[in-house]
Formats: structure tokens, C-alpha cells, sequence
């Protein structure tokens, strides 16, 4: 893979530049005990992330991957953690190691950057400011700005629409097959991230173009 083709950067953002588990978990946690319900923990949640807000809360109400709440139910906890969550997102959340050098490095060759997330956008917005890395992104595609979320390709697509650059000199940097599946449906050379959560999944059967431990890995290919 030539990396100097590169010129635009589309980067998932939890488990991928952010380790926010730890935050998600415990606005998981407030909302279930605040309609009394037992707390989910941290190896839970882990593991429902990836599929927008809504899923997790379904996820969360049934303890299953594939569980559906009652309508009220779910309102009724989007509610709660969307309160939480704007009051206590960035209390343990992290950038990984080696996001700070990777965003540096490809700000300084002039590459475009864009989040694309499942994860509301107004909440993604307010976790990069505080992370201190929202200036890096010229633009930031969440849950919610297009029809669909990703494993579809239009979140990635609407990326590359704000960016002006097409899917050929374009990389997606993810931690899960959502990521991929979405990538290779738009056309886009992706390579995935080994420590992020994926389902609890091993990455590593996905088919990325590419498997890194660290983005310390991606900065030293550029």
C-alpha cells in the first residue's frame, strides 16, 4: 500500500483515536440505575459500541446484541444518557498513544481529515473539543447526518462529498468491521486498528488492507 497517495484521512473516533469506554460505561451505567435496573459494566459495554446510540441503549435495556426495547423504554433512556453523557463525556476518556504525532504529522502534509462516527454528532463534536482535536477535521460526519450508518458507505461517502476528494486517494483508519464493510462498500483503502473493540471481535478476520497495534505504526508509514 503507497500511503503517499493519501491525501485525505477519514478516522472512526471510539476505539480508534479515543479510548472512551470508560465514559460510555458509566453514563450506561447512571442510565440503568436511574430507571432501576442493574449497571451494566465496563466488559459489557465494550462490547455493544460501534452501532450508534440507539443500539447501544437497546443493547443495554436487554443484555442482548440483539435485543429491541419497548419504544418508551428507549426514549426514556436516550433521554438519560443523552444528559449524562453532555455532562460527564470526557471525565476518563483518552486519546491513544500516538493519536497527537499521527494527527500532527498528517496535518503537516496538508492532508484533509474527517471523523466518521456512529456516535451523535453533537456529542462527537463536544468530546473532540475537549480532547483538544477538533481543529484537526475539516469536517465531521456522525450519527445521524446521513440515512443510514455505517457498515454502509454513506457516512464515509458524505465525508469524502464535504472533503472534495474522491475515494481513490482516500484511507479509513477504524477499529471494527463496521468500518471495513463500510470502506470497502465506498471504494476506500482501510486499515483497521488491533486494540480498539470491534464487538469483541478479533480484528484481524476482517480483511482490512492493513492490521496496526499502534498508530505509531501509521504515523512511521507516511
Amino acid at each position: 500500500m503507497d500511503f503517499s497517495a493519501f491525501n485525505s484521512f477519514l478516522f472512526d473516533l471510539d476505539g480508534t483515536l479515543v479510548d472512551s469506554v470508560p465514559d460510555l460505561a458509566a453514563n450506561v451505567d447512571r442510565t440503568l440505575l436511574a430507571m432501576g435496573r442493574p449497571p451494566a459494566g465496563v466488559g459489557h459495554v465494550r462490547q455493544w459500541i460501534g452501532n450508534g446510540l440507539e443500539r447501544l441503549l437497546n443493547r443495554a435495556l436487554t443484555g442482548d446484541m440483539d435485543g429491541v426495547a419497548s419504544p418508551d423504554t428507549l426514549a426514556r433512556a436516550h433521554q438519560l444518557f443523552e444528559d449524562y453523557y453532555g455532562r460527564f463525556i470526557c471525565e476518563e476518556s483518552r486519546l491513544y498513544d500516538g493519536a497527537p504525532e499521527l494527527l500532527q504529522a498528517l496535518q503537516s502534509r496538508h492532508a484533509k481529515m474527517a471523523i466518521v462516527t456512529n456516535k451523535p454528532t453533537a456529542l462527537t463534536i463536544r468530546l473532540l473539543e475537549l480532547l483538544g482535536i477538533r481543529d484537526y477535521f475539516e469536517t465531521v460526519v456522525g450519527g445521524g447526518d446521513t440515512a443510514l450508518l455505517k457498515p454502509d458507505p454513506a457516512p464515509l461517502l458524505a465525508a469524502l462529498q464535504r472533503l472534495d476528494r474522491p475515494a481513490a486517494t482516500a484511507l479509513m483508519v477504524g477499529d471494527s468491521i463496521n468500518d471495513i464493510e463500510a470502506a470497502q462498500a465506498a471504494g476506500i483503502s482501510c486499515v483497521a486498528v488491533s486494540f480498539g473493540y470491534n464487538h469483541g471481535g478479533d480484528i484481524h478476520a476482517a480483511n482490512a488492507d492493513l492490521v496496526i497495534d499502534s498508530l505509531h505504526e501509521l504515523t512511521a508509514l507516511l
